[in-house]
């Protein structure tokens, strides 16, 4: 299964893209316009905007060294993976376990414009990239199982997607169908806006992104919790992305000072 890069009318320069937007969070080149537009306008609501995507972006990766390290996983579905940022997750799976084998799914066509580096994984292992809408769950279960044996366990990754899910969309539903798709002993990586800390400034990041276009869940801290009923949550249970196990943390800068408000936890499967 390799990318295909997509046609020029199917990008939508002129609307905000989440992907595009974190891209613009963290450095990066490959977006346009809306999305640092929106990027400035939320920076402008609150400074600590791009801190909060680098330390979302630093836990996935201390997440994905626990689980290709000292829990052996050897098998990664990362939904709503984003732009390519080094090092990916399938560079730091892979460069623990060569072996590991990763499969992507954003729905945003620049991202497979951009997959090519994520296809260069280990010999022994595999990396693909799917263009996919994570409310399609039963397609990308399907094209997913040609990388991936679902009778053993998955790391699945939902990390900074659900809060662009609407409950309308049927997140929860989601969640439910792909775990459902897991094997015992599978783990769920997972980050989300939180709903329940300082709500007016929330309810007017919410505002400014359905301004450009973007849906924006937050959820509270509950509701968070629910997501993961049918997991043990490894310690230290559910927290703020610089708490969950910084001692796996390679050159990241710490302001202590400064939250981080997205709910941050991975999860066994029973």
């Amino acid at each position: 299964m390799t990318a295909v890069p997509p046609a020029a009318e199917s990008l939508d320069t002129g609307t905000p893209h989440p992907a595009r937007v974190y891209d613009w969070f963290l450095g990066g080149t490959d977006h346009y316009t809306a999305d640092a537009e929106l990027g400035r306008q939320l920076v402008a609501l609150d400074a600590s905007t791009k801190y909060c995507a680098q330390h979302n972006r630093w836990f996935m990766q201390r997440a994905t060294r626990h689980l290709a390290g000292a829990v052996g996983i050897r098998q990664f579905l990362d939904l709503g993976s984003g732009i390519p940022t080094e090092p990916n997750l399938h560079r730091i799976a892979q460069g623990i376990a060569p072996e590991a084998r990763v499969v992507y799914v954003d729905n945003d066509p620049i991202v497979l414009a951009h997959a090519g580096p994520l296809m260069a994984g280990t010999a022994e292992g595999a990396s693909t990239f799917l263009q996919a809408d994570v409310r399609e769950p039963d397609r990308i279960l399907e094209l997913a199982s040609t990388v991936l044996d679902f009778d053993r366990p998955v790391a699945l990754s939902l990390v900074a997607l659900l809060h662009f899910v609407s409950d309308e969309d049927g997140a929860r539903e989601i969640v439910d169908r792909l775990v459902d798709a897991l094997a015992p002993g599978s783990h769920l990586v997972l980050s989300q806006m939180a709903g329940d800390w300082i709500p007016e400034r929330t309810d007017r990041a919410v505002e400014m992104h359905k301004a450009g276009g973007v849906t924006l869940v937050p959820r509270s801290r509950a509701r968070v919790e629910r997501l993961f009923e049918h997991f043990d949550l490894l310690e230290p249970g559910l927290v703020w992305p610089p708490d969950w196990r910084p001692e796996l943390g390679v050159g990241e800068v710490r302001d202590e000072g400064t939250p981080v408000p997205l709910y941050a936890g991975v999860g066994r499967k029973r």
